[in-house]
């Protein structure tokens, strides 16, 4: 097994938790970013599609979902960065005995602020659990297990996964869901019940291509200060939404291709959010061989490709929904890791960029967090 190296945090540092098909790596910098140190390989050989930071209550607690071919998916947690985990004996996430097998753990999105010890994972095959107790047991969201919709949802290349998790902080009850292929679900009641929110968002695939449900979303980023403001990454197509999601609004207008997966929006500034457009379901790679990072500053109206520091050519690389994210300085750090293992970073709005690793494994999700 290789050697696991830890990292040593202190309050205000800036983390980024970087989940590979190989294990979980924390990297970490001070304020200013300028230098990141690497801890890590945590579960090593384990596809970690899912961690989270929690600062809530005073915690300083990394979640991290790891999934053994042999032994499934476990919910996992350090209180110290890394140097003790606290993997539990019997799985925590777990369907009822006699439905179903879980077969991975997509999402770990915390609750609000007020409520500490709420906390969310997203899962396939597509269903919601929800953990009152801090993560020591988990119950399935009966509300959407039990939708008459759910027979109908097809998988998508993934697989039948509920992958986002959109927890509305200005509404208690407020939740938003993405399911590939069942498309966007809302809950204002807490999940007691739930219905689609999929006007105006493409399924080309279908004979209907605006039908209720059924539209394979990618990834959806809401504005922290401004909940209503949701930004949606689609199997084809690009989206805003200015009523939480009660309806969205086409706004591909100048980026090479609307295909993609991943969705990021800026901390402080909801005109702001980035994308890295791939060139087609079929070819799942960046266009024309060139990395490119492309933003927005107007909500959608227009969208500027961020290259410096980026290889600009033979750089056939892919980005998964999850494997974007930024943190939350003023002039945010904004952080991407491809297919191929290479992590890469701004901390200048996406203006310009850095390597901070070029062998991980293949990286499927990361995460920005200030410790």
């Amino acid at each position: 097994m290789p050697t696991t190296q830890n990292v040593q945090v202190r309050r205000g540092d800036v983390l980024v938790l970087v989940g590979t098909m190989k294990g979980l790596f924390v990297f970490r910098s001070g304020p200013d970013r300028a230098r990141f140190e690497r801890g890590g390989p945590y579960f090593p050989g384990h596809a970690v599609y899912a961690a989270a930071y929690d600062r809530r209550g005073d915690r300083q607690r990394i979640w991290a979902a790891a999934t053994s071919m042999h032994w499934g998916a476990l919910l996992n947690h350090t209180d110290d960065f890394g140097a003790t985990w606290t993997t539990p004996e019997v799985p925590t996430v777990r369907f009822p005995e006699g439905t179903k097998a879980l077969q991975n753990i997509w999402q770990i999105a915390p609750g609000r602020a007020e409520e500490p010890d709420v906390l969310y994972c997203g899962v396939e095959p597509a269903a919601l659990f929800e953990s009152r107790d801090n993560g020591k047991s988990f119950a399935l969201v009966e509300g959407l297990w039990q939708h008459p919709h759910r027979e109908k949802w097809q998988p998508g290349g993934g697989g039948l996964c509920l992958h986002t998790v959109v927890v509305d902080p200005a509404r208690k009850g407020g939740i938003t869901v993405a399911i590939s292929t069942g498309g966007v679900y809302r809950t204002d009641d807490g999940g007691r019940t739930w219905t689609a929110r999929n006007k105006g968002v493409r399924a080309q695939f279908l004979p209907d291509p605006y039908p209720e449900f059924g539209q394979c979303v990618h990834k959806i980023a809401r504005h922290p200060s401004r909940p209503d403001r949701l930004y949606l990454q689609n199997h084809w197509g690009l989206y805003r939404s200015d009523d939480g999601g009660d309806s969205w609004q086409d706004i591909a207008h100048g980026v090479p291709s609307d295909f993609g997966f991943c969705m990021a929006v800026h901390p402080h500034d909801s005109e702001t959010a980035y994308i890295v457009p791939l060139e087609s379901d079929g070819f799942r790679c960046t266009p024309e061989g060139k990395l490119r990072v492309y933003r927005t500053r107007d909500g959608g109206g227009s969208w500027q490709p961020l290259s410096e520091g980026l290889p600009q050519r033979d750089a056939f690389e892919t980005v998964v929904r999850d494997a974007m994210g930024t943190d939350q300085e003023q002039r945010a750090g904004i952080y991407f890791g491809t297919r191929s293992g290479k992590l890469f970073a701004s901390r200048d709005d996406g203006e310009s960029w850095t390597a901070l690793a070029q062998g991980l494994p293949p990286i499927v999700s990361v995460r920005a967090a200030r410790a």
